[in-house]
């Protein structure tokens, strides 16, 4: 049975690895851009993360070309990018995509396991999260415009 547990994934200093060091936390899973409509996004990400993180809470970025061309840069660029304009200390992870052929396998999953509006797995846009529980189980996907408030009164009944 396929779990969250079984994917490696690529952190941006090229470092892989394994999703199972997330065991036992909970995880919102964020398809990211630095320039989108929703980038602000940072900022109320890494407020939550803040006021969570010691209490099991990872937020995890994966930044996304897909989209409007929002995310242009190399994984050095994204990373200085959303330090010194949202002091961004949670865990980005290498280029990804999320819909198409070359989509990343944990976005598959992911997919298959929290699925959007009338049933489609399709991503549409950046910043779509994924709230994962403590046991690995994907239990929503928020889309991009859905408030952090929203999905902070989720995460706090999971913490």
């Amino acid at each position: 049975m396929q779990s969250i547990y079984n994917f490696n994934v690529k952190t941006n200093r090229g470092i892989e690895k394994s999703m199972e060091e997330y065991k036992g936390k909970v995880m919102l899973i964020v398809n990211t851009a630095s320039k989108c409509v929703f980038t602000d996004q940072y900022k109320e990400l890494q407020e939550l993360y803040l006021e969570y993180k010691d209490q099991g809470l990872e937020i995890l970025g994966f930044p996304c070309n897909q989209f409007g061309s929002g995310e242009k840069g190399s994984n050095d660029e994204i990373e200085n990018f959303c330090q010194i304009n949202y002091g961004v200390t949670f865990q980005l992870f290498d280029k990804v995509e999320v819909n198409g052929p070359n989509t990343a396998p944990i976005y598959s999953y992911l997919k298959k396991e929290a699925k959007g509006l009338l049933g489609s797995e399709q991503i549409k846009w950046n910043f779509t999260k994924f709230l994962v529980d403590r046991n690995g189980n994907v239990l929503k996907r928020f889309a991009p415009k859905d408030k952090i408030s929203t999905i902070k009164k989720e995460l706090s009944e999971l913490i």
